[in-house]
């Protein structure tokens, strides 16, 4: 019977010793690399720019569409776009406006979006926000 007791501790004892081992292991700290500041209003400097020509064809109608001041096909076509996500210049609220760019055979306005700088900046997106050029017109 101590035989028994003697085997069932050791296997504790080592079960426990792992287990801390691992957890321990796992306590580590690592850095994270810091989120680059965005930049100063009106610094495009960071962005890839696009020629307008190498979008998708319906960029180029959106763009169209912009310049003539409209008519656009959705209600939230000229509405302030908040920046939310941070990845566009740090302006103030209002500073740019969004417009949908059509998806064919989408059954909703899809997730492209020509976002419009008041100094002039056109960015283009194709995954809803995520990330943008800078469109050279």
């Amino acid at each position: 019977m101590t035989n028994y007791r003697s085997r069932v501790t050791a296997v504790l004892l080592a079960l426990i010793v792992a287990l801390g081992a691992l957890l321990g292991g796992a306590s580590t700290v690592t850095a994270q690399p810091l989120a680059a500041a965005p930049a100063e209003c009106g610094d495009t400097s960071g962005f890839e720019q696009v020629p307008l020509g190498d979008l998708p064809p319906e960029a180029t109608d959106t763009y169209e569409l912009i310049e003539a001041g409209g008519p656009y096909p959705y209600p939230q076509d000229g509405t302030t776009f908040q920046n939310r996500e941070g990845l566009l210049p740090d302006c103030e609220t209002g500073y740019y406006a969004e417009y949908t760019v059509e998806t064919p055979g989408s059954d909703d306005r899809g997730a492209r979006r020509i976002v419009t700088g008041d100094g002039g900046e056109y960015f283009y997106t194709a995954d809803h926000y995520e990330s943008f050029v800078l469109i050279q017109i």
